[in-house]
């Protein structure tokens, strides 16, 4: 049986050049990155290069950026960092009620222990903020807006860089997750003018369990990790060198042939779109159109339940998600097609198809000829019982 994956957004796997990067961190040079050896010294060099080559593709200083354990960590610290260094300041956050939960769940727990006041914007029907609510809801004590770049679930992308000038124009600290759209869309900080931005480097054929935050220089950030004067006081934690220079070069990768790629890549989501609109009745495209990353589409189907639509494709060799591969096992419909206003029926009827590098026409041709059986095999048990 063919076996499909298309679900890029919930990881990718390691490109080969990237695992080359890795192995002489992995084997030879072992060295602990604080140690004054040469051993260490290697390792202390690697890590070097590797900032000045993130800081190059972000557009940035190399001071200002600081390597993490991921996505959540990088997130987790931007949030926590900022609310608690600005305590004397204020106590209010702004975000989303579409982020990824490693932002949402760290502002509903600060929240909940009482430190911070959250306001979660409101989505319309395809997924975008209105920049005219973030303005209303800024308050003289809100110390952080945190706002994510594009959606992990509909591919939505948000106008970060007119959000980020609201906050600007109100002393506010603007913090994004740019983890799905680092390597899909162009990441510049100053372009945004953005004061934090997070990225994980599974999302574009890096390792796993490495990050980055950029912190603009002169942003007052706690840090979440004590233990050690790593990554300039505000990381602790002996670094993973391999996975640092893994970053690195798949984030070069993944920059220099976005363009191009991205562009095939939107064809082939909208060969699926107009494939599925042909062959299957009662589907519903969420998000945005055309402005989403362009490997992400989304739809939900009528008389279906988002169980049986993964587990079905499953066994036709179909590999998606329904969301965020972070809320696998949740029995709530997806957070984020709620907040866009989709009524419970749809929004527990979602699939994400979400493609990558080795993605192709024959690929989507075979996945809705899978659907439709799914979908027909679905809706028949459904009128059954």
């Amino acid at each position: 049986m063919k076996r499909i994956y298309a679900d890029h957004n919930a990881t990718t796997p390691l490109d080969p050049a990237v695992l080359e990067a890795m192995l002489p961190y992995l084997r030879e040079h072992f060295g602990n990155a604080s140690s004054v050896h040469v051993f260490g010294r290697e390792a202390r060099a690697a890590i070097d290069d590797a900032r000045v080559r993130m800081a190059k593709l972000l557009g940035a200083q190399e001071g200002e950026i600081v390597f993490t354990g991921g996505g959540t960590e990088a997130d987790n610290m931007a949030v926590f960092g900022v609310a608690r260094a600005l305590r004397k300041k204020g106590r209010h956050i702004v975000t989303s009620s579409i982020e990824h939960h490693a932002v949402l769940h760290a502002c509903q727990y600060l929240e909940k222990i009482g430190e911070c006041d959250v306001t979660y914007l409101p989505v319309d029907r395809e997924c975008l903020i209105e920049p005219a609510d973030l303005r209303e809801a800024i308050r003289n004590d809100t110390v952080l807006v945190s706002i994510m770049s594009a959606n992990n679930e509909t591919g939505t992308i948000q106008p970060i860089r007119e959000l980020a000038t609201i906050c600007r124009e109100r002393g506010v600290t603007f913090h994004t997750d740019a983890v799905q759209s680092f390597g899909k869309a162009p990441v510049k900080v100053n372009d945004w003018g953005v004061d934090l931005v997070s990225i994980a480097a599974h999302k574009f054929y890096g390792p796993k369990g490495v990050g980055a935050l950029y912190i603009r220089r002169g942003t007052k950030l706690d840090p979440l990790l004590f233990g050690g004067s790593h990554e300039n006081d505000r990381r602790a934690g002996t670094e993973n060198v391999a996975a640092i220079v893994g970053l690195a070069k798949a984030a070069e990768l993944a920059t220099a042939t976005m363009g191009e790629e991205q562009c095939r890549l939107f064809g082939l989501c909208e060969k699926v779109a107009t494939r599925i609109a042909e062959r299957v009745s009662g589907a519903h495209r969420n998000g945005h159109p055309v402005q989403r990353i362009g490997n992400t589409i989304n739809f939900s189907f009528e008389g279906c339940e988002e169980e049986g639509l993964l587990l079905g494709l499953d066994l036709e060799g179909v590999a998606v998600s329904s969301g965020s591969a972070c809320a696998v096992g949740s029995l709530e419909p997806s957070h984020v097609l709620k907040a866009m206003g989709l009524p419970h029926e749809l929004a527990r009827a979602a699939v994400r198809f979400s493609f990558g590098k080795s993605s192709t026409t024959e690929d989507v041709n075979y996945i809705v000829e899978a659907l439709v059986r799914v979908v027909e095999r679905l809706r028949t048990f459904s009128v059954k019982s």
